[in-house]
């Protein structure tokens, strides 16, 4: 097994993908029932996500949700990739994250990222406008320093004041010049354009100021990676969600993930068509010796500390089996 491998680390984030005749909270329950295989296999987190108003989307409040995966763990780091800090009240996102970590010392991380919603219609809902998001390095600091103890207002964030919630910065956009200033770890993808990829980290490294929450750069690589028996099977794990993709792209709805046999056999216009194939491609997806060479050239490529998967599918067994491979791959 190469050596940069071995050293990795492997996390998951999981979206609480809804499947077609399958409800929301079925969709929650899965990814708790995940991260517990996840623990057993070795890997080092398990992340939730955030999103507001998307039909495929079940993972809309993700301190919740990581609270219950939590629960449900014991060694596995829990966290959100992540909490969109321009939706919500830095003091109110230190606080959760400090009853968190005061449940579940030492295993909670705090992943930021910088995104409203998708929509003018979820956008007012949250009270926020596309302009929140420029906002996002002062409210970075802002929710730091709640921790710290350090807000000039007089008011303590309890009972976050004075813990250690480790915080990443999914670097989108700005993000990697904002995780270099505030001297954070940074989450980056996808893994599907490697040179814009590697342009990113390179800027973050070249201006990562050292901090309290990090000494030096630490580089999260994220995307999707699907391993099976073969090739053709490790391809058909990426079927539903990009089948999901081109449709919201060309319909505007984001949906549930259909079985793969179902959109194998659906007739596309040459639109949809364009953008499914595409969809289909530039992700890591193989045998383990195949997926096994492909990490390694993105490690060597990239100087990444961690990796991590960002996989979804509608069959869960076969999501597992990949998980599980992928594990292999990392132990060797």
């Amino acid at each position: 097994m190469s050596s940069l491998i071995a050293s990795a680390r492997f996390s998951v984030l999981d979206r609480s993908r809804t499947r077609e005749g399958h409800t929301h909270p079925e969709a929650l329950r899965d990814t708790v029932r995940l991260a517990q295989e996840l623990e057993r296999l070795g890997f080092h987190r398990l992340w939730v996500s955030e999103h507001h108003g998307v039909p495929g989307v079940a993972g809309s409040a993700p301190t919740v949700l990581a609270a219950a995966v939590a629960a449900a763990t014991r060694t596995i780091r829990v966290g959100t990739g992540g909490v969109m800090l321009p939706n919500h009240r830095p003091l109110v996102v230190a606080e959760q994250f400090g009853v968190l970590e005061s449940l579940f010392p030492g295993r909670i991380d705090m992943g930021l990222g910088r995104s409203v919603g998708f929509t003018d219609g979820v956008r007012k809902a949250l009270g926020r406008d596309k302009g929140d998001a420029e906002d996002f390095e002062a409210q970075l600091r802002e929710l730091l320093g709640w921790f710290r103890g350090t807000s000039p207002t007089g008011v303590h964030a309890r009972p976050a004041e004075g813990l250690t919630v480790p915080p990443f910065v999914l670097a989108m956009g700005q993000g990697a010049g904002i995780a270099a200033r505030a001297g954070l770890p940074m989450v980056i993808g996808d893994l599907r354009n490697r040179e814009k990829m590697r342009r990113g980290i390179d800027h973050y490294r070249d201006r990562f100021r050292p901090s309290p929450w990090a000494p030096e750069p630490y580089v999260v690589v994220s995307g999707t990676i699907a391993v099976a028996a073969t090739p053709d099977e490790a391809r058909r794990l990426l079927v539903p969600e990009a089948w999901s993709m081109a449709h919201s792209r060309t319909h505007g709805t984001f949906p549930p993930l259909p079985p793969a046999e179902r959109v194998e056999a659906l007739t596309m216009t040459a639109k949809e068509r364009g953008l499914y194939e595409s969809g289909l491609t530039g992700h890591i997806a193989g045998t383990e010796e195949q997926v096994a060479h492909e990490l390694e050239t993105v490690l060597k490529e990239t100087g990444a500390q961690e990796v991590l998967v960002t996989t979804s599918t509608y069959d869960r067994e076969a999501l597992l089996d990949s998980y599980r491979r992928l594990a292999a791959i990392a132990s060797g």
